[in-house]
Parts: structure tokens; sequence; C-alpha cells
């Protein structure tokens, strides 16, 4: 089978959706019965081709990137611009049996120039569902044409978790949109041989340090756990626009040495940090499906969460506390 697979974030840009994404091509690269080729942006403005195992090919498309974990307008026009002319190229040289993109926008996009011709699916994964970004707000009402075109052109539709396909429902009640959730590789994501809780007790975050992770609430809350006596530490992993302003905030607050940023940590070195640490928390305003979350959970931490699409498939009473409340002393109460 001949897939083509379309995806405007795959690593290192990008978050969640671009880490699912890899996941899937991995083991894609260990099916020979599969020939998979996919169509991405690069970080830099050079085309590069890389190849997974013997049977996938990863096609990025130079752009003009400023930060690989926030998109601006202008990097997105640029990207389709170019991703247009090379998926004609593409689909005019090989014979697909399928398209598959993740984001129903902007990637699947390109998707309509072969409707009709090439069969796609449609992997919604938060952004992409009108509602869910509040930034994203005016170019939700601009661009809900040209979804509902994407949406429904589509041979299916499919969400990450239940809580985004109920949010994308709102938006296309006739809709038979499908839920696959993320999965998580355990031989890689696993506890650590001896778990003990030991002082101070180390929290963990893993997301890009953008505004709808509301990670201020967490530093806000590490303020409260102090204050109950409690020694804690803040550990956050990820990059953004935003660090320069968190790390102001921790400073603020007499916090400068309990709120460590790591920034990136590479694939191969993630699930150690995952089981260094005793509690995973979240404060995210919306989620598809928290590949982070999952990855905590799958290396034996307790999850501390804020309400958000992909929390109530994941977290019960064994698993974690999602606190009903989206302020620092809920977060701090949860977590003592």
């Amino acid at each position: 089978m001949k897939i083509l697979m379309l995806n405007y974030e795959f690593p290192p840009i990008g978050g969640g959706a671009g880490k699912a994404h890899l996941n899937l091509a991995q083991q894609y690269s260990h099916d020979p019965g599969l020939d998979v080729d996919i169509l991405t942006a690069s970080e830099t403005p050079r085309f590069r081709l890389e190849q997974l195992g013997n049977n996938v090919r990863v096609h990025r498309i130079g752009i003009h990137k400023k930060n690989p974990h926030y998109w601006r307008k202008v990097e997105v026009l640029e990207w389709l611009f170019k991703a247009g002319s090379y998926y004609e190229k593409l689909t005019t040289k090989n014979k697909y049996d399928l398209v598959h993109s993740f984001f129903a926008f902007p990637s699947g996009y390109l998707c309509l120039k072969t409707a009709g011709r090439i069969p796609y699916i449609v992997s919604l994964r938060g952004s992409d569902v009108p509602g869910y970004n509040v930034r994203l707000k005016l170019d939700y009402v601009l661009l809900k044409g040209l979804f509902r075109k994407i949406w429904r052109g589509a041979d299916a539709v499919i969400a990450n978790s239940q809580g985004l396909a109920e949010l994308a429902a709102k938006f296309q009640p006739d809709l038979n949109i499908g839920v696959i959730c993320n999965g998580i590789n355990t031989t890689v994501f696993h506890p650590a041989l001896q778990q003990k809780i030991t002082y101070p007790l180390q929290l963990l975050t893993v997301c890009r340090l953008i505004s709808r992770k509301r990670i201020h609430l967490l530093i806000e809350a590490l303020e409260k756990i102090q204050q109950n006596g409690i020694d804690a530490e803040l550990n956050i992993v990820g990059e953004g626009n935003l660090q320069n302003e968190l790390a102001s905030l921790a400073e603020r607050l007499n916090l400068s040495e309990k709120v460590r940023f790591h920034g990136l940590v590479d694939y191969q070195t993630i699930a150690s940090v995952y089981q260094q640490n005793h509690i995973f928390v979240m404060t995210s305003e919306h989620e598809g499906m928290s590949n982070a979350m999952l990855e905590a959970m799958a290396c034996g931490l307790p999850i501390v969460t804020t309400p958000c699409e992909g929390v109530e498939e994941l977290i019960d009473a064994a698993t974690g506390i999602v606190i009903s409340e989206n302020d620092p002393e809920a977060i701090a109460g949860a977590v003592c």
C-alpha cells in the first residue's frame, strides 16, 4: 500500500501531533507492505529529504521558521504555497492509495487538490477544530467554509479523544467523527525500577511554553505548596515564546531556585526525566489527547490536571486527580 502523509508539524517542529505522527511513521517503517512519503516542514529555509527505515521518506519543505513551537501566519502561508507545488509533484509522480493528513488545516487543504482522485482521511489534532484555540478565534470565523469543505470531502475524519470529537461535532454536527486515541511505546516509557518519594517533591510538566498551557498557574501553585510547608520543585520541559515571562514570574515569587526550565529534551532521554520526577502536573486549557500525559502515566507518575479534552478517557481515582477549579489553590491542594 502506498500512502502520502501530510503534517505541517513534524519533529523537531511542533508538539504532540508531530510526536504522534513520528511514532506512527516509525511503526510503518517496520512494515514491508507499506511505502510511505511524509510531506512536512523544515525548521530551516532549505529542503531536506530524510529516510526512516527502508520504506518511509520524510520530505521537509524549507521555510523561514523563527520558532519551532509557534507558527506565524506568514509561515503557514509560506508552507502552504511551497508544499502545494511539491504535493502536485508527488501525486503526479506516484500512484498513492491514500492520503492521510494530520490536521484538517493547513495540511488537509492540500488534499482538496486531488479530492475525487485519491481518497483522504483527516486526523483532527486540536487547533484545527473551531473553538479549541482562543488565539485563532477570528481565523475560525474566516475559514469555517473551507474547514467544512475539507471535513466533508474526507473519507474519514478522526479525532484523538472523545472530548475533541465532541468539540468537532459542535462545529459539524452532521458528520460522523471517529476516535482513535494516541498511543505510547511502553518499551521506552515505563516506571523506574525503584520509585521512592523523597524531598524536595519533584513536580514535572512537559509542554510548549505557550498561553494555552497556562503554566503560570503551576508556578503560582508552587508558591502555595511552599506556603503549606511542603518542599517542592517544578521542572518544566519544553520551549516557547513565554519562557522569559514565566522565568520573571518565578523570580517575582522568589521561586527562581525552585522552578527549573530544562528546554527541549530529546526522545532518547525524555523517559528518564519522567522517571526522576514524582508527580506530573498539567494546566492546559485545551488538548486533543496529551502525549506527555500518556508518557507520564506509562512511567508510573500520578497526574494532577485541569479538565480538558482527553482527560476523561485517561484519569480516574487510580491514576490521578482532575481538579474542578482552574486556580493555583486547587492545584496546590491536589498536590498536597
